[in-house]
């Protein structure tokens, strides 16, 4: 999430809304923030931190853990049609790669734009693929 929050200007100027969400409490949010993120972080998360406290939205997609009574850790792309355009889960000791989220984000908006297909590991001013019969 720290890393996230580092790049947090960058991605407000992709437009990209973020959001992060958790089983924790409020109460739990605000003091994790203000007791550990702020040493991470000057001036802690810029983003939402919500609270799914009975696990409804890990369930929707699909990060609940109902043993653990948790969401695992995950991170979606979705749209601006509300449509899941990529996501990533991990287990709780390795994080994600913000790099590699930046990187989505752009190919996504390039493709949106575009109509062309980004080959793996594109890069923005790279060669892309263009879609269609010859």
């Amino acid at each position: 999430m720290s890393a996230v929050a580092a790049k947090h200007e960058e991605l407000k100027s992709l437009g990209v809304q973020v959001l992060s969400c958790s089983t924790d409490s409020r109460f739990v949010h605000k003091i994790w923030q203000e007791e550990e993120l702020s040493k991470m972080v000057p001036g802690g998360v810029p983003f939402p931190m919500l609270s799914d406290g009975g696990g409804k939205i890990g369930q929707v997609y699909g990060i609940y853990d109902d043993a653990a009574g948790v969401d695992i850790r995950g991170r979606f792309l979705i749209d601006p049609d509300g449509v899941i355009q990529a996501m990533e889960v991990v287990s709780p000791p390795v994080g994600r790669n913000i790099t590699e989220l930046i990187r989505q984000v752009k190919a996504f908006q390039h493709t949106r734009k575009t109509g062309e297909v980004m080959p793996s590991g594109w890069q923005p001013g790279k060669p892309t693929l263009k879609p269609g019969v010859k």
